[in-house]
């Protein structure tokens, strides 16, 4: 199957996450106004946080699966951290909303009720919420896609915190303390602005063109050692990633004698060994003389603070 076409078939992870948020939702809300339960509000506010993020990781993959065109050369896979990025915000967004909620309540004590029925129906949609985070999970790993792997970790906290909203309900069914519903809420309201938070580091890193992560950097650098001898040497390395693509461009010098065809040569079994790899990976290689001083003249990162006297006047654009 055609990579592109394999990228817009993860929509269909999309559609789940969008109908069991639709589902959870509902539960969760059914159960607060059964309880009255501050906690339980709680967790059907983030289960509408989830409905609004799967809507956008439908959108994100969408666009991401569309091939390179004229105006973006290098694909739209950065669609998907903008996907990550609103997702993220909104989890502060409704965790700021639970805790303006909870510190009422909590000033303001209020008795629950039908708490058996409520915390039955609540346990119903956390076992949702788990079966299709895992789905999510492992279909986010296996396409590299951090729109649905940030999806599928956002229903495990979704998961996690209705746990917790549950032993607080639970507590005080047994204990008759009304406060510590909304003080489990804040607790709650805690453990989904870290998530929040992680999901907005992660995506902000991808969006400025962070490298690729340190294990994928150390494979590359180990093929370039194999191919490296007296004759040919590497610098200049740069890497990124842009949601499942990733791009490296490297200098390789050899010796001017080398015909273009056997420099040629090298740099297409590199390129290979590279892509091989390193999944999705986008490789540009520039070719330079081992004798010549300038090929030494622009191994920094940027190569903009080299005098331009000591540039080649055919280098290619950087990536």
């Amino acid at each position: 199957m055609p990579p592109a076409t394999v990228r817009a078939n993860l929509t269909k992870f999309a559609w789940l996450s969008i109908a069991a948020a639709v589902v959870t939702m509902g539960i969760k809300f059914v159960s607060y106004l059964i309880t009255g339960s501050v906690g339980l509000l709680s967790d059907a506010l983030e289960s509408s946080v989830n409905l609004v993020a799967a809507i956008g990781a439908l959108v994100a993959l969408t666009i991401a699966a569309r091939p390179a065109d004229a105006e973006h050369a290098y694909g739209h896979a950065k669609a998907e951290y903008f996907s990550a990025l609103a997702e993220g915000i909104m989890i502060i967004l409704a965790a700021a909303t639970i805790v303006w909620t909870a510190v009422e309540r909590l000033l303001h004590p209020q008795a629950l009720e039908q708490v058996g029925i409520g915390l039955a129906v609540s346990m119903v949609a956390a076992a949702i919420n788990l079966v299709v985070a895992q789905v999510l999970r492992r279909a986010g790993r296996a396409h590299r896609s951090i729109t649905l792997e940030a999806d599928g970790k956002h229903l495990m906290t979704d998961v996690w915190t209705s746990v917790g909203v549950l032993v607080g309900v639970g507590l005080v069914a047994l204990t008759g303390i009304e406060r510590l519903d909304p003080v489990v809420a804040i607790a709650v309201a805690i453990n989904i602005v870290v998530s929040g938070v992680g999901l907005v580091r992660r995506s902000t890193q991808g969006l400025m063109d962070a490298a690729l992560p340190e294990e994928q950097r150390d494979a590359v650098a180990a093929v370039l050692a194999t191919h490296a001898n007296s004759s040919t040497q590497f610098h200049g390395l740069r890497t990124r990633q842009a949601g499942h693509r990733s791009f490296m461009s490297v200098h390789v010098l050899v010796p001017g004698a080398w015909t273009v065809q056997r420099a040629h040569d090298l740099a297409e079994r590199v390129e290979r060994d590279l892509r091989a790899t390193v999944p999705d990976l986008t490789v540009v290689t520039h070719i330079e003389p081992l004798e010549d001083p300038r090929s030494f003249a622009d191994e920094q990162l940027d190569r903009r603070d080299t005098p331009p006297s000591a540039h080649h006047t055919h280098e290619q654009p950087e990536v």
